[in-house]
């Protein structure tokens, strides 16, 4: 039960239903909010990283003098990165008590490698085995390209539970889920343990919500505004029905929030969802009921719509819309890339000022 007397939509859903929510971000106060909610994990990527920064500086800013008085040789982007593990081992260890007790299955932390490595398998596997030993109770992101699905299923076999991020597609998914189980099935073959492993795939929904939202304004296509709404829904659910039907061993989680069925329409489901604080209190103090809503199936003709005027929509929808090869030129993966690349960039501006203080120059 969460530690709420009384029960929020949210804690509802947790005590419920199999359906698990996890706090979309590394901020501590946030995620204990989340945590007395029900939610049984957390996740972090660039952008998280930076905002919590800019909004809690100040909370920070010891950590990073710390670092630099012990570290004079550390460089911009070690020092990012030192804060990135400092951030995410505090957050990991609010989830350890979930952790221990679920066996591994629950309380886990989501930290991201480097975008910068997003096409380069061997640097994003030395990194992810880096990450992986800062803490027990941690899964490790990597986006799905096609050097990414490559990295899936070599950490997996190496014992690291991943979560693929930078999926839009029923494709994609289903390369992952392909990745992890070969990469279970080499371990299983050395007799190497899986029982504590948790391998997720990640959804963004609302990301590909907002690049047919982005097609439909630049090529002038007249719709429904409603059906761009049920895009993402859509695609999750197919996932969703392909993962229990073939008995994947890796969970979906839906992530990038726009809408309230980004949490009502998957509510029931096996499956996890990844849920930002500014959300979380929406939901917490909305009036939709909490009711099993997973096999509830898009309108068809919504999806037909869809399929006739989006032909990236085919492409996030189909079992074969996207070859691997493909994966890192899909619009909503260069778009998330890139808005990660720049808030990557923007941490490092950080701790470039922090490094190299601007001078005042009042007194000069």
């Amino acid at each position: 039960m969460s530690q709420n007397s009384k029960a929020s939509p949210l804690s509802m859903m947790a005590d419920r239903t199999p359906t698990e929510y996890w706090n979309d971000s590394c901020d501590i106060d946030e995620l204990s909010y989340a945590i007395g909610n029900g939610a049984v994990g957390a996740t972090t990527n660039p952008v998280i990283v930076a905002a919590v920064l800019k909004k809690s500086y100040k909370a920070w800013e010891p950590d990073i003098k710390t670092y630099i008085s012990a570290h004079p040789e550390c460089t911009e982007d070690s020092l990012a990165w030192a804060i990135i593990e400092k951030m995410g081992t505090k957050a990991a260890a609010l989830l350890l008590p979930i952790f221990q007790s679920s066996k591994g299955k629950k309380g886990r932390l989501s930290i991201q490698i480097n975008p910068k490595y997003h096409s380069n398998k061997a640097l994003m596997v030395e990194q992810a085995l880096h990450l992986n030993s800062i803490a027990a109770n941690l899964n490790i992101k990597l986006p799905v390209t096609a050097a990414g699905v490559e990295a899936i299923e070599e950490l997996t076999y190496r014992g690291v539970s991943v979560n693929a991020t930078v999926s839009f597609a029923v494709s994609q998914s289903i390369a992952v889920a392909e990745a992890i189980e070969r990469g279970l099935a080499r371990r299983k073959r050395e007799g190497s343990p899986v029982d504590e492993m948790s391998p997720i795939c990640t959804i963004m929904e609302g990301r590909l919500d907002d690049w047919l939202k982005k097609i439909a304004e630049k090529k002038g296509i007249i719709t429904d505004p409603g059906n761009l709404e049920w895009a993402g829904v859509a695609v999750v659910k197919k996932a969703y029905g392909i993962y229990k039907e073939r008995g994947y061993a890796a969970r979906l989680l839906t992530a990038a929030y726009r809408n309230h069925m980004h949490w009502s329409e998957f509510i029931g489901g096996e499956l996890s969802q990844t849920i930002p604080y500014e959300w979380q209190v929406k939901f917490n103090a909305c009036d939709v009921s909490v009711v099993n809503r997973i096999a509830d199936q898009v309108d068809p003709k919504i999806i037909e719509s869809l399929q006739k005027k989006f032909p990236d929509f085919n492409r996030a929808y189909n079992t074969d819309g996207l070859a691997p090869e493909e994966f890192g030129g899909f619009g909503p993966t260069r778009r998330t890339l890139r808005q990660f690349l720049k808030s990557y960039d923007e941490l490092v501006g950080i701790m470039r000022d922090a490094l190299i203080p601007d001078p005042d120059i009042r007194g000069e």
